[in-house]
């Protein structure tokens, strides 16, 4: 049996399957100031105090990294940044306890200019007298050879401090986008790693020997273990539970558009002939561009239980968020108070919702049920404006999907799906974008349901240069030596077998590894009108889907 658990800012929502198929479900309200009892409370509804022995493994989504860095609430970070020529150090945007020291490679990772070791030790003694634990280290190409970094963190390293190295966490290219990766990785390793301890807090009182699984930013999982030093991976792990959950809950084939309505938010996704569509550089988090790779999604603040007041004589809807509807207890009038005024939904006390909107129908001088009406229209209105505007950004640039790029494709919607649990809107939603809508079955938890179906995932790049006979495989922080006659072929070969081992590492089935070559490029090397090499580059990664067969893309 599987266990899958969405941990959201409003509700934890859980699923048990056994057989790949969906047998028990609930949702929890989250603790935020103890994620240990919402879990425990979702798993005492579901087992009932029975067969809980029989869970081979447990599969989680959170918003806490997200949150973290959205909230402003991360670790101070000392960035030491080998960044060589070029780049200012005003447009790489490192944070304030930013340290430049000397030490750089090239483009093919041939070292220019070596570190030294007297000035890192003495930007130590800073960053120790600033008593900043986390630090990042980046070498603007360090992708290509990571020699420097590790050397960097070999003299910066102590027993107080973690560090976090630029190459671990991506091959690509791009200083900046990788220097943004790395803060945020030492950022919130802190907030990730009590949140690791609540987990195992959780499944110690429950089974300690149950492996964890965590679901990253592109619909994959990782080991949470393994998650510890990459917990950027984390990150925009919530909309990716969103997506991964159509996936499992609908049968997709056509262009679509799906919206996960929330109590705080509405996430909307885009797939493409059924196929998730995907970040191609890297998401973009609280306006820091990075090179973690994520599925393409956008949050808006409406949802639920968003705030609704008036302002000037006009409603105003979100984006905040002061607890339930008041249909359920809560305080403030919101839509979900709507939607029980108008009957759209058949749950909470319907007079203490019409109690919330009143003062509202009085300052607009209009009834309850007008006020509701007028709720349900901006919010759904909202929501179709933000879709129509992500269609227009979509359809403007390349499009990505999981699998590929799609060259010169239109997105164009033939059905709206709709999860969470105001999804009851997704009528109204239909009528202003003009497209069918459907809500799929176990919509309200189908977040839950797509996290304990996400298949473990891995990427790698390796390049390899037959002039230096060297091969890199950045993540790794692997160098080898290789034959002046070593092929793409080779490096495709290579590759495969380190991801398999790599994959294992971070949980995955062997049986459950669609390895595929997403990058094969070969280059030759120039000197003096003669070819002294080649210059190969190639990305491979395990396809992210989900692991039960029938509903597998």
């Amino acid at each position: 049996m599987i266990l899958g658990i969405d941990v959201g800012g409003t509700h934890t929502d859980a699923v048990l399957l056994d057989s790949f198929q969906l047998i028990a479900k609930t949702k929890v309200l989250t603790h935020s100031a103890n994620i240990v009892a919402s879990l425990q409370e979702a798993t005492r509804i579901l087992f009932d105090g029975k067969g809980i022995h029989h869970i081979e493994r447990i599969v989680l989504s959170t918003t806490i990294s997200t949150n973290a860095i959205v909230q402003n609430k991360t670790n101070r970070v000392a960035m030491v940044l080998l960044s060589g020529p070029g780049l200012a150090p005003s447009m790489l945007n490192p944070g304030e306890d930013a340290f430049f020291a000397r030490g750089y490679v090239n483009h093919r990772g041939i070292p220019v200019e070596n570190i030294s070791a007297s000035e890192i030790s003495g930007i130590g003694n800073q960053i120790a007298d600033k008593a900043i634990r986390q630090i990042g280290i980046v070498g603007k190409f360090s992708s290509r050879n990571p020699q420097q970094e590790i050397d960097t963190a070999g003299l910066l390293r102590s027993d107080s401090r973690n560090i976090s190295m630029g190459h671990t966490l991506s091959g690509q290219l791009n200083f900046r986008r990788r220097i943004a990766t790395t803060y945020l990785n030492a950022a919130i390793s802190d907030i990730f790693r009590k949140f690791a301890a609540d987990v195992k807090a959780f499944t110690d009182s429950i089974d300690a020997q149950i492996p964890v699984y965590i679901l990253k930013a592109d619909g994959g999982t990782m080991l949470l273990s393994e998650a510890l030093a990459c917990p950027v991976q984390t990150i925009h792990s919530g909309p990716a539970a969103g997506i991964m959950g159509v996936l499992a809950a609908a049968n997709i084939r056509e262009d679509a558009v799906a919206l996960d309505i929330g109590g705080t938010t509405t996430d909307i996704s885009v797939f493409a002939e059924g196929v998730p569509l995907l970040e191609p550089s890297g998401v973009t988090i609280d306006g820091r561009k990075t090179l973690i790779r994520g599925l393409y999604s956008k949050s808006i603040g409406i949802g639920g239980d968003s705030v609704v007041k008036v302002q000037d004589g006009q409603l105003i809807i979100g984006p905040e968020r002061e607890g339930p509807a008041a249909a359920l207890g809560g305080h403030l009038p919101t839509p979900t108070d709507a939607m029980v005024v108008l009957g759209i939904v058949s749950f909470g006390d319907k007079s203490m919702a019409q109690d919330a909107l009143a003062p509202l129908a009085a300052k607009l001088g209009v009834d309850t049920k007008k006020v509701a009406r007028a709720i349900i229209d901006q919010t759904t209105a909202a929501i179709a404006d933000h879709v129509r505007m992500m269609l227009s950004e979509i359809n403007n640039k390349p499009v990505y999907t999981i699998h590929e790029l799609l060259e010169g494709r239109m997105i164009e919607p033939k059905m709206i799906y709709v999860c969470g649990g105001p999804a009851a809107l997704a009528p109204y939603i239909s009528e202003k974008l003009g497209w069918p809508c459907t809500i799929p079955d176990h919509s309200e938890v189908s977040n839950a349901l797509g996290v304990a179906l996400a298949r473990t995932t891995a990427e790698i790049t390796l390049l390899a240069d037959t002039e230096k006979g060297e091969l890199i495989i950045s993540e790794e922080g692997r160098v080898q030596k290789i034959s002046d006659d070593f092929t793409i072929e080779d490096a495709v070969a290579v590759g495969r077998e380190t991801l398999r081992k790599k994959a294992a590492q971070l949980g995955a089935d062997p049986r459950d590894m669609i390895i595929e070559v997403t990058e094969a490029q070969e280059f030759n090397m120039i000197r003096d009108f003669c070819t002294t090499g080649k210059n190969i580059r190639v990305k491979i990664q395990i396809k992210p889907g989900l692991i039960s067969a029938g509903a597998e893309r």
